[in-house]
């Protein structure tokens, strides 16, 4: 019986300390690596992944532009996340390393939206902090981007759409997936007016 006994609270503790060591290792999944599956749920435009990885809130600042907004977590999701899908974009980690408390990444981004407007890759550096364990804020430097192409191109769809297809007036500024479709939409009709 004593052995029984025995058997027993050893297997009790294993299990328990199994157990414990489980929760801690899930506790210290590196802030590299909660970048990495940050820039992989956007290529796959996976809000579920995504809810695991943010803060309640999310800063975001385009350095270049002296920009920034504030996403709740949830409305980055269903609202930002699912206008940038629309595009089918890809998304490709170049240089990912983390720097004590922050991540620093080199990103780069084509989709339909970008093919159309920049005509290749736009690629960025990003600086990722962390609260919690989990990304609060973004902050991005353009590597890439050519503005005067992309302004150039913007304006012309604009134009065009204002003149032959004014229902579709509005898209530009709409990031819901609604706004990603007639955005999609304005380029087709555009690309196709010939």
């Amino acid at each position: 019986m004593k052995k029984i006994i025995a058997l027993l609270v050893f297997l009790t503790i294993g299990f328990v300390s199994c157990k414990t060591s489980e929760k801690e290792k899930n506790k210290e999944i590196s802030k590299l690596e909660i970048a990495k599956q940050y820039y992989k749920a956007l290529d796959n435009s996976d809000g579920t992944i995504l809810k695991d990885l943010l803060t309640d809130s999310l800063l975001t600042k385009e350095t270049d532009y002296d920009y920034e907004q504030t996403f709740l977590r949830d409305k980055y999701i269903e609202e930002w996340l699912r206008w940038d899908s629309v595009f089918n974009p890809k998304y490709k980690t170049l240089e990912i390393k983390q720097e004590n408390e922050i991540v620093k990444a080199k990103i780069s981004k084509y989709d339909k939206r970008i093919n159309f407007l920049h005509k290749e890759p736009t690629v960025w550096k990003a600086v990722i902090r962390f609260d919690n364990g989990k990304i609060s804020s973004i902050e991005r430097t353009n590597v890439v981007f050519n503005e005067k192409i992309w302004v150039e191109n913007r304006t012309k769809l604009l134009s065009w759409i204002d003149e032959n297809h004014p229902e579709l007036n509005g898209f530009i500024n709409d990031q819901t997936k609604s706004g990603g479709i007639m955005f999609l939409k304005a380029m087709e009709l555009y690309e196709n007016k010939k």
